[in-house]
């Protein structure tokens, strides 16, 4: 379900490569000059960090140190706690060079559900998520405060401001995304965290003595910590602190591994840093739907972006059960998408089509076989199919249909369907930059609409690479 806590190992248990978040995640170093003047406008989109920046030092000098005595061995000699516009974040305080491992955290200093009380950890149902487990360690640690031992840590979390995950979007705000198959996945997590505070709150109530008043919105906003800042690995869920300071390139290569042999995690870097540069990671090969979802951002040109498109058997084909059959037998799909989300028959993921010239990597083999599956018009041409897939690999409309104009029908019929979905992004964008042009927003809800914006151009600029590949296909089958 739910919040990709960095790996995909879990997805309200989550997603799967180590990987941190933030609470003000910037975008990519290599944003367009399009989110520049975003950045400048909206101080939770500010401009990225440039090389030679001053850094402005933060209240927590003394936070590091606290770590290395609680680990008791040096978690890292080359970065120092600043503030960036995005709140804490990491910086080199020396050259770093590539291959430099820059920050090793022991599992023993990690926050997991294992820190659950005992006595609150035997009431909580198995079938209560990981994330909302780990939720509830913080907040009983949060209402300890001083007395908590991971104070140091916990009073550094962002519990006062809302952070722009899409569980805390209102209706108006999500219907600005209501096209994204996002927009299902945020009312579905919503709906989980409620489930989980519903089993959990009679704890809460049991210990109100201990723990305080523990709200409905307390646990939500736990929830989205651990959502956006934990980590995912053989150790399971964890809190990493001084690694969850590190903001997200999506272009960088350096991610939290997990070493089980010497139980710690670590950072290596892949690229050199001069000191006082920002150092970033990258959460994961995540597309804007799932960092608007997970971690409350969006980058304006991101490469992992993807469209989900839908095919089905008009009810009125005389061949409607044969075809069904077919499909169903034929087209088996993946437990989980990229994105996470359950998958059905006729659901296919698209990327950003590389090649426009109608030949190497184009739209998806799937894709393709099913529109030539739908193309037939005759119990025949079915049955030539599934006798063309016997003879080769066993995977139906893999190849060109014999006839021409039968496989140019096939690729038409997508292209139609891609054409309206185009059309619908388009009209979705102009009224957002209508919106833009006649009001006057601000904060937070001007951020939002930058968000859904960043989100309809990236599945705009998909379906229109989609388009132009299949047009050109089309003509060079001729």
């Amino acid at each position: 379900m739910p919040f990709r806590a960095r790996t995909a190992i879990f997805r309200w248990s989550l997603h799967s490569v180590p990987y941190s978040a933030h609470h003000h995640q910037p975008h990519s170093l290599h944003s367009s000059s399009y989110s520049s003047s975003i950045l400048h406008k909206f101080s939770s989109f500010a401009q990225s960090q440039v090389h030679g920046q001053s850094v402005e030092p933060c209240d927590d000098d003394g936070f590091l140190p606290w770590l290395e005595r609680k680990a008791g061995c040096r978690v890292s000699s080359s970065l120092l706690i600043g503030k960036s516009s995005y709140g804490r974040s990491l910086f080199a305080s020396k050259a770093i060079k590539t291959g430099d491992c820059i920050l090793k955290v022991p599992y023993r200093v990690q926050i997991t559900a294992d820190n659950l009380p005992a006595k609150v950890k035997s009431l909580i149902s198995e079938e209560v998520a990981n994330i909302a487990k780990l939720a509830v360690v913080l907040l009983i640690e949060q209402k300890l405060g001083q007395d908590s031992q991971w104070n140091p840590y916990i009073s550094c979390l962002p519990w006062q401001e809302e952070p722009h995950n899409m569980i805390f979007w209102n209706e108006s705000e999500l219907e600005m995304i209501r096209q994204s198959s996002i927009y299902l996945e945020t009312i579905n997590q919503k709906s989980q965290i409620e489930r989980d505070f519903l089993a959990i709150r009679p704890i809460f109530e049991c210990f109100g003595q201990s723990f305080g008043d523990i709200t409905y919105k307390d646990f939500m906003y736990a929830c989205t910590l651990v959502g956006s800042r934990a980590w995912g690995s053989t150790n399971g869920l964890s809190l990493i602190p001084f690694a969850d300071f590190v903001n997200h390139d999506g272009n960088s290569e350096a991610i939290v591994m997990s070493d089980d042999d010497n139980q710690l995690s670590e950072v290596t870097s892949d690229r050199d840093y001069a000191p006082g540069e920002q150092v970033l990671i990258r959460y994961g090969k995540f597309s804007n739907a799932t960092l608007m979802l997970d971690f409350g951002f969006t980058v304006p040109y991101n490469i992992y972006d993807q469209v989900q498109i839908q095919l089905d058997i008009p009810k009125h084909d005389p061949l409607h059960k044969m075809k069904l059959e077919l499909m169903q037998q034929y087209f088996v799909p993946p437990n989980k998408d990229a994105e996470n989300l359950k998958h059905s028959w006729n659901l296919f993921t698209i990327k950003e089509v590389r090649s426009a010239k109608g030949k190497g990597k184009g739209l998806p083999q799937s894709l393709r076989a099913f529109a030539r599956v739908l193309s037939c018009t005759n119990r025949q041409e079915l049955d030539d199919l599934v006798v063309e897939a016997a003879q080769t690999d066993g995977r139906l409309g893999r190849r060109p249909l014999p006839d021409v104009n039968k496989e140019i029908q096939a690729h038409l019929m997508l292209s139609s369907l891609i054409t309206q979905l185009i059309e619908e992004r388009s009209a979705a964008i102009m009224s957002l930059e209508e919106s833009f042009n006649s009001s006057s927003y601000c904060g937070r809800v001007s951020v939002r609409r930058f968000m859904a914006r960043d989100l309809l151009h990236g599945k705009l600029r998909i379906l229109n690479s989609a388009s132009t590949w299949l047009e050109n296909y089309c003509r060079s089958s001729f």
